[in-house]
């Protein structure tokens, strides 16, 4: 494959289905749908662990979460856990630059990204220690703030995608051109994460009687399971549902971030074409994880649902085939490899164990039907840890732990996930086959032990639990910079 420029677009917490492209009849994102009908749609594209600082983590390493460590937002990425895709890049004289949110430690380590521009990295280079407390979550009502706030205005992750966007748009007009090798650029949005607060334009395109609700919202439509019995009491500690106007209201408000977020794309998009640079960069569309925003009684992201676990993935360029879509299983720890194959570097000896293949075959219209992908999630409000096996058409979530059953969901029948048959006994085959999938890449019990113990000494060597309970969490996002508070 020729070398060619390489520019992924990342956004936070966009779920997959809210999405033009992707079917959804309402959310506007013209820009995203405009990449899609220049390449390839993907439509069972996954994360590998949904939060934000570990799946960043996988983006980089090309590794899973519990092979490198970043449980949770309170393990962000140094550089020296494992190697990064620019880390390759520089190792053949070219270079990875950012734009925009990162989420990991500092921009001073040597996590591989050469030049950092308009950087967004975890408070204070520690993140949320309070996360790491998983054996008993103290229970908060941030995300319920966040819900009840929600609406039109003005917020500092506005301020800073803009100047994200503005800053994208100088670097490919002015400073690309004059490289004589293929860049690699990564352009990183904050919206539509929460806070949900979007400029009142946006917020208008979305009138709240018109937007549709969550699925499985109310408490008596939500599948009863132990797991979510002790979890959604920490997550989310309301007195019975909230009201619809206010649920309305909320979604009108992650819409209207939605097709906010698609327009700074677009303004990138735009700059790419006039630079005249197109014809030579391929392009890739994710988000680092979705956002239930009220479906199954959730609302951030934290599980394997597919409006939490799922994302957009679209890969376009010159030599891509136009309107494409692709139904093989990929995940982000395919990145490392598709990154690479793109500006022409080839895999080291240290990555011959990468769990990821690059993407461009399969975009080219190679198929794999027995691709499994794996997601895990050790990091905040969990009782214990989950993890994820999806073939070609079931997802399985395990839980560790003989209190909490399995799950399974078929998802050519069930898209939505409405009816679990994990404890119906015709699926048990299924589930078996599923289960075998997962121990072939971990034993789920022991990686559980792993992650608590990583987790109480990271508590400890913050001054205890006590200490950092007395703290709490006190702030409900990352702040951007504080240039733009």
């Amino acid at each position: 494959m020729e070398p060619m420029n390489f520019l992924f677009l990342m956004s936070d917490e966009h779920t997959r289905r809210m999405t033009g492209c992707y079917g959804h009849p309402i959310v506007q994102t013209p820009n995203i749908d405009r990449l899609a009908k220049m390449g390839v749609r993907f439509d069972n594209a996954y994360i590998n662990c949904p939060i934000c600082v570990p799946s960043r983590a996988t983006f980089l390493t090309g590794r899973y979460v519990h092979q490198t460590g970043h449980w949770d937002n309170g393990h962000p990425y140094v550089g020296n856990e494992a190697a990064s895709w620019g880390h390759r890049l520089q190792e053949n004289g070219l270079s990875l630059t950012s734009i925009g949110k990162l989420h990991y430690r500092d921009d001073a380590d040597d996590n591989g990204i050469s030049e950092k521009r308009v950087s967004m990295n975890v408070k204070d280079g520690i993140g949320d220690v309070w996360g790491s407390i998983r054996w008993e979550q103290d229970a908060k009502d941030w995300m319920i703030q966040n819900v009840l706030d929600a609406g039109p205005g003005d917020s500092q992750y506005i301020r800073f995608d803009t100047a994200v966007a503005d800053d994208a748009v100088d670097w490919i007009t002015n400073v690309a051109p004059d490289k004589s090798e293929p860049w690699a650029t990564l352009v990183s949005f904050v919206t539509p994460h929460f806070p949900f607060t979007v400029p009142q334009e946006y917020f208008d395109m979305y009138p709240p009687e018109t937007v549709d609700l969550p699925l499985k919202w109310r408490e008596q439509d939500r599948n009863s399971h132990p797991y979510w019995d002790i979890v959604r009491p920490w997550l989310f500690p309301a007195d019975g549902d909230l009201d619809e106007i206010t649920v309305r209201r909320c979604i009108s408000a992650y819409y209207g971030l939605v097709t906010f977020m698609d327009h700074q794309i677009g303004r990138v998009l735009d700059a790419l074409d006039k630079s005249g640079q197109a014809d030579r960069t391929r392009i890739i569309y994710s988000s680092d994880h979705g956002e239930m925003l009220g479906g199954h009684g959730l609302w951030g992201k934290m599980c394997m649902y597919e409006d939490s676990a799922a994302v957009p993935f679209i890969m376009a360029g010159p030599d891509i085939p136009k309107g494409s879509v692709c139904s093989s299983n990929v995940s982000w720890v395919d990145i490392f490899p598709t990154a690479l194959e793109c500006v022409g570097v080839p895999l080291g000896k240290d990555e011959e164990d990468l769990p990821g293949i690059s993407l461009w075959p399969l975009a080219h219209g190679e198929y794999d039907p027995d691709r499994i992908v794996f997601s895990e999630y050790h990091a905040a409000f969990s009782a214990t840890a989950n993890f994820m096996i999806k073939d070609d058409r079931y997802k399985l979530v395990y839980f560790v732990g003989d209190q909490y059953p399995n799950e399974l969901y078929d998802l050519i029948e069930d898209p939505t996930e409405l009816n679990d048959l994990g404890q119906n006994p015709e699926f048990s085959d299924t589930c078996d086959r599923l289960e075998l999938e997962l121990r072939k890449i971990c034993n789920p019990e022991s990686i559980n032990e792993k992650a608590f113990a990583a987790q109480r000494a990271h508590v400890d060597r913050h001054g205890g639990e006590a200490a950092v309970r007395s703290a709490g969490m006190k702030i409900n996002f990352t702040p951007a910079p504080k240039s733009f508070h």
